[in-house]
């Protein structure tokens, strides 16, 4: 039997690497060995600190997920890599998987996503948050022309603007840090800061995970427009102020989780195509700007508190294996 090396949070804000016996791949199984993998910042950020509500211990399973809430958890959903064994249509292709920070594993063939020929390998670690993105978009159900604001400009909101304005959308990406601006400019989105943002959106979106972002989502909405939420804030609460702009302007909060295909898509998309939908739209060379870093995998148990606690100017970190 063969093994492998894999990230784990031991305990809250302490992780590292673990040794482990890979199982003998059987029937239609392949063996993938690991050529990049993505941090998923705001949500991997939670379960390293242990602030998983204890009520979504089961929900908020990643797919190929080992261990429990709070810890230890092997953890993450945005790896890359070559199938080394397995049926002859996909050996030796480059293939997106939702596995953990893990140097080579062994999973059912359905499982893993062939990355489309125009689609770099080391790019594809957006997948899932670019799926997310996608998902979000659906649950807004935008139309083109629609003036639509998203407010937080980390790696999820940055494509979110961007599928948006694919999309038809009229799009103005809002984010308290003014170096974004440039970001929205690659992405080719209007930027602007929460003083500046424009009024009487169709749509907003929210990605910062903060409740002061979801405040600012809900003043810069127009009458009867739609407040989509992408944040998860785990075990935060979060204040609103419901008598304010949300009351008289009639709105409509949605939330958007990217566990359950959006209701006005689900009756024909499947998971998998979604994920298929993803992938090829990362044929884009200009989303490498969402890219911001690169560690090599042995500085996991160190890179990982960093980003968890201060991010900086942090979109995705990419893992090097």
């Amino acid at each position: 039997m063969s093994s492998a090396d894999a990230f784990w949070t031991v305990s809250p804000g302490r992780g590292e690497i673990r040794r482990e016996t890979l199982p003998d791949a059987r029937g239609t199984d392949v063996v993938v060995r690991t050529l990049f993998s993505g941090i998923s910042r705001g949500t991997e950020s939670l379960v390293f600190h242990g602030r998983v509500p204890t009520s979504e211990y089961e929900r908020m399973r990643a797919p190929f997920q080992a261990g429990h809430f709070p810890g230890p958890v092997k953890y993450g959903y945005a790896n890359v890599g070559v199938v080394e064994e397995g049926p002859a249509s996909i050996a030796g292709r480059p293939v997106f998987t939702l596995f953990p920070h893990q140097t080579r594993f062994v999973v059912p063939a359905d499982a893993v996503h062939v990355i489309p020929d125009d689609v770099p390998p080391a790019r594809a670690v957006l997948a899932a948050n670019l799926e997310t993105a996608v998902n979000g978009v659906w649950d807004a159900a935008l139309h083109v022309g629609d003036r639509v604001a998203v407010v937080g400009a980390g790696a999820v909101g940055c494509l979110v603007a961007w599928v948006a304005r694919r999309a038809g959308a009229v799009v103005e990406l809002v984010d308290l840090n003014p170096e974004r601006r440039a970001m929205a400019s690659a992405l080719g989105v209007r930027f602007a800061l929460p003083a500046e943002a424009g009024r009487d959106a169709d749509v907003v979106l929210h990605t910062s995970g903060a409740a002061a972002g979801l405040d600012l989502a809900c003043r810069l909405a127009g009458f009867e427009a739609t407040v989509v939420e992408m944040s998860w804030y785990g075990t935060t609460v979060v204040p609103l102020a419901l008598g304010e702009a949300f009351h008289v302007n009639r709105l409509r909060l949605q939330s958007s989780q990217v566990g359950h295909v959006a209701s006005v898509q689900r009756a024909r998309w499947s998971y998998a195509r979604r994920m298929g939908l993803a992938l090829s739209l990362l044929a884009d060379p200009v989303l490498d700007a969402v890219i911001t870093g690169e560690s090599p995998f042995l500085s996991l148990p160190d890179v990982m508190p960093q980003l968890a606690s201060t991010p900086g100017d942090t979109l995705c970190h990419r893992i090097r294996y």
